[in-house]
């Protein structure tokens, strides 16, 4: 008879950190975001910024002054940009996706033709095509208006192919058992698939926006008073780049941060029911 050998102990848990018993999650996450930021200070104030040049142009960086022409510069002429980019990408790519979800063929032709060229080709050869291009046909559109078509037309494409896998996403049993109770097709649609595909369909859609707001600069090449546009010719006429650019990275990063804000708003909006049946 063999002697009776006790199974192995499972393995002790090492001890946590003095530091995260001390602290939760969430303390942990704000101080290494000021680390992060403090390392960051450091980074740009070993360029030997000149704050006067920054603090008296970022007003008009931020967009609190109107241009001379009585618009929007800065800041708020690129918001006033993306939010009307978003607004008509938006559509366009939904109306897009619907067409490549038809089983119409011209309809799925015109769609994937479109979407083909505005996600095949650069940005900017977009920009200075409609801008260049159209007073050839006998359309003369501003600057501006040339800078929201192209943004709209060309981050249409991408939002097309995003709602589209998010509504083939949606279990296909979900649209039966909407049908065995008895709802109508539009209903089914509105209702059931596309409040369950917004879950998969808001984190890339925000990060497509997200890029939008820094490919607004592109614009800049027509001349639009943009913060890029401002930045250089800050940079230019002071010859102090860094802390013209400097600036703007830091108002292009802070409106980025605005969108992930309302994001993560969006997810746990739509997230509700989800975490509840969880």
């Amino acid at each position: 008879m063999t002697a009776y050998t006790p199974p192995p102990r499972p393995p002790q848990p090492v001890a946590e950190p003095l530091l995260k018993r001390l602290l939760g999650f969430r303390s942990r996450l704000y101080l290494t975001w000021a680390a992060l930021l403090g390392l960051f200070a450091s980074f740009f104030l070993s360029f030997d910024l000149k704050f006067s040049i920054i603090l008296d142009k970022l007003p008009n960086l931020l967009g609190l002054h109107l241009s001379p022409s009585g618009f929007l510069q800065g800041a708020a002429l690129t918001l006033f940009l993306c939010a009307c980019s978003i607004v008509a990408s938006s559509l366009l790519g939904f109306v897009t996706a619907l067409a490549r979800l038809s089983s119409s063929a011209v309809a799925f032709g015109i769609a994937s033709f479109y979407a083909s060229f505005f996600r095949g080709t650069p940005l900017l050869i977009q920009i200075l095509l409609i801008y260049l291009g159209l007073p050839q046909l006998g359309v003369v559109p501003g600057a501006i208006t040339a800078g929201i078509i192209a943004l709209s037309l060309n981050y249409g494409a991408y939002l097309s192919e995003i709602f589209r896998a998010g509504l083939l996403g949606v279990p296909h049993g979900q649209r039966q058992a909407a049908l065995a109770l008895g709802m109508s097709d539009s209903v089914i649609f509105w209702q059931v698939t596309l409040p369950q595909a917004m879950r998969t369909i808001i984190p890339p859609t925000t990060n497509q926006f997200i890029s939008m707001l820094k490919d607004s600069s592109l614009i800049s090449v027509m001349g639009v008073w943009e913060v890029m546009f401002l930045a250089q010719s800050y940079g230019r006429s002071s010859y102090r780049y860094i802390e013209m650019l400097s600036t703007a990275a830091l108002i292009y990063w802070l409106l980025s941060i605005g969108l992930e804000l309302i994001q993560a708003r969006m997810e746990k909006h739509y997230g509700k029911g989800y975490a509840k049946r969880g």
